[in-house]
């Protein structure tokens, strides 16, 4: 690895610094990632995902245990996961080649029964762990697969802590989704359009306590507030930030989990949290309160987005393009810096002074559907059932309609006409309850 020199404006930093000798790196395959939430596995049937732009599936044994495997027929290359699970193994649709939890080819439609099945006819498995709601994978041997490595919150063990879990695929790199969460000043303004607070905007007090490989700890509190309350925020590598804050025994928090999917994209998992719900909170449906949790990641989704697109154009480090203050860029600068420290050994990555592997691409920023109804377990249900709701209000109006053309009774002619109308207008209704689903929220 090699130092390199930002000084000039069309040199891209493509190199990470030099390791100073005996200095911890991360290590980006001895650690657990979080796919997605438990009850948004679909059952019986493959989950697609990736991690670094490697496709990977996951499916249940006989035992209802989660498996993990390499997206990959090593047949002809087709993708597993748009075969089927058949007594719990995962058949590819191409040839009918069925794998097994290793990884190890159990089946072969086109060979003899006499003939032995190739030792090469397998792909590569990972180990999974189903954790506090959560579905994992180790990146790394089956040997060091500890799940005592899981970055497990404290506060979920608590019986009396309700949690609301929100999943979410982003059109940008994983490490500007962590820049994101881990600066609380944007939230004031940025997200204006939800929660009016545009004046509550103020410098914060923010301290860093301590930078390790394993990641940053710190806290904040506003300067306004005449008690000063400190809320932890805290980075746990390479995939996990916490909000926290108690008082009066009150606890409430929030953990950001992220996926690297690939260069240019990741999934989020979120929990937001607390140990004192409101009715409310507690009665109204998981897809319900999404729509207002959509709503919120959509209002700085394309300022990320455009972020990244300047800062990919303009082909220089943060250093020379960010200008930050002390009181609201403390936790962003230092996290850059821990990527330049810590992070030489990432596939691709987005430092202070160095990045490593990035390449401007053009970004799809999908749509609400794609981006999460699709991948949410209460949200695709529910569009589904509004989907058929919507038809069957159309259908029974057609029929309604046809009937009254062809009776002579006035009074049940205008009584089924108006309950056509009825239906039609819940048709309507059921149209706008659809497009929530489907389209993302834009600032006006």
């Amino acid at each position: 690895m090699t130092s390199i020199s930002h000084s000039s404006a069309t040199e891209k930093p493509t190199q990470p610094l030099s390791t100073p000798e005996g200095k911890e790196q991360f290590n980006p395959k001895e650690c657990w990632y979080p796919v997605t939430f438990i009850q948004d596995l679909v059952k019986d049937c493959p989950y697609a995902f990736s991690l670094y732009d490697e496709p990977l599936v996951l499916f249940r044994n006989n035992e209802g245990k989660l498996i993990c495997l390499k997206d990959f027929c090593p047949h002809r290359a087709a993708k597993l996961s748009d075969g089927e699970i058949i007594d719990g193994k995962i058949e590819c649709s191409y040839h009918g080649w069925q794998f097994g939890d290793q990884g190890q080819c159990l089946h072969i439609p086109q060979l003899p029964k006499e003939t032995k099945i190739p030792a090469t006819a397998c792909i590569q498995s990972y180990p999974v762990a189903e954790v506090q709601g959560m579905v994992w994978i180790w990146a790394g041997n089956l040997e060091t697969a500890d799940q005592n490595k899981i970055p497990t919150v404290a506060d979920f063990d608590n019986p009396r802590v309700v949690s609301s879990d929100y999943v979410m695929d982003l059109p940008y790199d994983q490490t500007f989704f962590i820049e994101n969460v881990i600066d609380p000043s944007h939230i004031f303004i940025s997200h204006n359009g939800s929660w009016k607070m545009k004046e509550l905007a103020q410098p914060l007090a923010m301290e860093i306590m301590k930078v390790s490989v394993k990641g940053i700890k710190g806290r904040y509190s506003l300067t306004k507030t005449p008690n000063k309350h400190w809320t932890s925020l805290n980075f746990i590598a390479p995939n996990l930030v916490t909000y926290r804050n108690e008082r009066l025994q009150r606890i409430g928090g929030a953990a950001l989990y992220s996926l690297p999917s690939g260069k240019g994209s990741c999934r989020i998992l979120i929990r937001n949290y607390n140990n004192t719900p409101t009715w409310k909170f507690k009665l109204q449906p998981r897809w319900f309160e999404h729509w207002f949790r959509n709503k919120f990641l959509e209002e700085d989704l394309p300022l990320v987005v455009g972020q990244q697109i300047q800062i990919n154009r303009l082909e220089k480090s943060l250093k020379d393009l960010y200008l930050p203050l002390k009181t609201s860029d403390i936790f962003v600068v230092e996290y850059r810096k821990w990527l330049d420290n810590y992070g030489q050994l990432l596939p691709f990555y987005q430092g202070y002074e160095t990045s490593y592997n990035i390449e401007p691409k053009k970004i799809d920023q999908g749509t609400r559907l794609t981006r999460h109804t699709q991948i949410c377990g209460s949200c695709n249900q529910a569009y589904e059932n509004t989907k058929k709701i919507k038809q069957g209000f159309i259908g029974l109006a057609i029929i309604l309609a046809a009937i009254a053309l062809i009776l002579d009774h006035s009074s049940l002619k205008y009584f089924l006409v108006a309950t056509a109308i009825l239906s039609v207008s819940f048709a309507v209704v059921a149209e706008q309850v659809k497009i929530k689903f489907e389209r993302a929220y834009t600032r006006h």
